[in-house]
């Protein structure tokens, strides 16, 4: 079927007013009956298209990397290279297909694409084992038995060029990338690809040989895995573990202890969810962590009216459509927030990918203002200055898809005054959010979502 239902921008879902744009925008994937808060503006969409049904549905758009005016967007097959340095006219540079290939049978050997980018050096987590035939990247043979990182030089971005591989035990079903500048390297957290692995594996790409990445050492993590994993440098010097049934915060570095490749942990927290703890993100000033957990798998209803009977007959709950805000000094419940505009039966939802948006202090505080993407349930843009008293600002909630396809939004984030926008089936969107609130944004010269380079203090 045909995914895209193309309107122009004069013709966007009610309540989306045109933006004042200085050039024609591209074409976007909206429909009348998207649900969008008035403040939020559309502005382009880069298009790549995945079937809804047969084997090249599995092929589908993860997460999100930035450098300069470069987007990266993991798939399932590779990673795309996007120029995004006009906001209403993203530029496709290079949709590379050439790990996992496709085939018949729609496996996807090295499914997930989690990516993360510094300068030149690209890598990409290649999630599942090759199994017994092994795989093929970049041209080259992947052994039978292979699950890890690769690592590309994208110094030309029309031909990216795979320069090394590192096979882990227990895969990467997500990274985390953090320059060590003081010792000329890049150490990667990888969270891994099995939820029988108690630990993280923490990788050393050397800047001046990123050829030479290998395997530095692997950090128990107290019986449970680390599904994503947060980190923020400055003065926090802080790395959250989100996965299984738990929360773990540890110290980097300063007076908590611990270092960049011997993180130690000062907080366990047990939430009071059964399990799949997801992802974990920071506020600027390192105060508190923002807690996320993906009950049924992002593949099921999880966002409906509190007290609906579920397809498996649990039912549904505030905490499992809920942010979870912690002190990252004690370790405390400050407070949550649970989503809005509950969604249907028919549409997989569940908190995903986020990050909170880097602000000036105002009046000598901090605000907090977090960008999510929550797959059937869209966007959500939430400021949590007071983590007691959270509220929804800003949306835009798409509807569900025929037969109840797993689609939707994997993962939304904030960078350099825009909201970008990792659509699962569709491709990249590219949002403005006309809010007061969000105006004093710092910019930044790249971003790594689940990195934190500074604090603001």
């Amino acid at each position: 079927m045909k995914l895209r239902l193309l309107l122009a921008l004069g013709a966007l879902a009610v309540g989306l007013a045109a933006a004042p744009l200085s050039a024609t925008p591209q074409d976007i994937p909206l429909i009348e009956d998207w649900e969008i808060s008035p403040n939020m503006k559309a502005l382009s969409f880069s298009e790549r298209s995945v079937p809804t049904s047969g084997p090249e549905s599995n092929f589908i758009n993860s997460d999100l990397a930035f450098w300069g005016t470069t987007a990266v967007q993991g798939h399932y097959n590779g990673f795309r290279l996007l120029d995004i340095r006009i906001p209403n006219r993203t530029r496709e540079i290079i949709d590379y297909e050439e790990c996992a290939p496709k085939n018949p049978t729609g496996a996807v050997p090295g499914n997930q694409g989690d990516i993360a980018i510094y300068g030149n050096i690209l890598s990409r987590s290649w999630n599942s084992n090759t199994g017994p035939a092994g795989a093929s990247c970049d041209g080259d043979f992947v052994p039978p038995g292979f699950e890890g990182l690769h690592i590309f030089d994208i110094a030309n971005k029309k031909e990216p060029d795979l320069i090394a591989s590192v096979d882990l035990a227990c895969g990467s079903h997500t990274q985390t990338m953090v320059p060590d500048l003081a010792n000329d390297r890049l150490l990667v957290y990888v969270g891994s690809s099995s939820g029988a692995c108690a630990n993280f594996d923490i990788v050393e790409i050397p800047l001046d040989n990123p050829a030479g990445a290998h395997l530095l050492r692997s950090e128990p993590t107290d019986a449970h895995p680390c599904h994503d994993i947060g980190v923020i440098l400055g003065s926090a010097m802080k790395l959250a573990c989100a996965g299984g049934n738990s929360l773990g915060i540890y110290s980097l570095g300063g007076p908590d202890g611990g270092t960049l490749e011997d993180p130690e942990m000062v907080h366990h927290i047990l939430p009071g969810i059964p399990s799949s703890g997801h992802s974990a993100s920071f506020t600027w000033d390192g105060k508190v962590v923002i807690f996320g957990w993906e009950p049924g798998g992002g593949v099921r209803p999880r966002c409906t009216e509190t007290g609906t009977v579920l397809e498996n007959g649990d039912i549904q709950t505030d905490d499992m459509k809920s942010y979870f805000f912690f002190s990252v000094e004690t370790g405390e419940l400050l407070g949550k927030f649970v989503m809005p505009r509950p969604q249907g039966l028919d549409e997989a939802c569940t908190i995903h990918n986020y990050n909170v948006v880097p602000l000036k202090k105002k009046g000598g505080k901090l605000p907090y203002v977090l960008v999510s993407g929550n797959y059937m349930s869209g966007i959500s843009v939430v400021d949590f200055t007071d983590p007691a008293n959270a509220e929804e600002i800003a949306y835009a909630d798409p509807p569900a898809f025929p037969d109840g396809f797993a689609g939707g939004d994997w993962s939304t984030y904030w960078y350099n005054g825009k909201i970008y926008e990792s659509d699962l089936v569709w491709g990249l969107l590219t949002w403005r959010l006309v809010d007061k609130r969000v105006t004093r944004d710092i910019r930044l010269d790249h971003l790594n979502p689940q990195t934190q380079e500074f604090t603001i203090d």
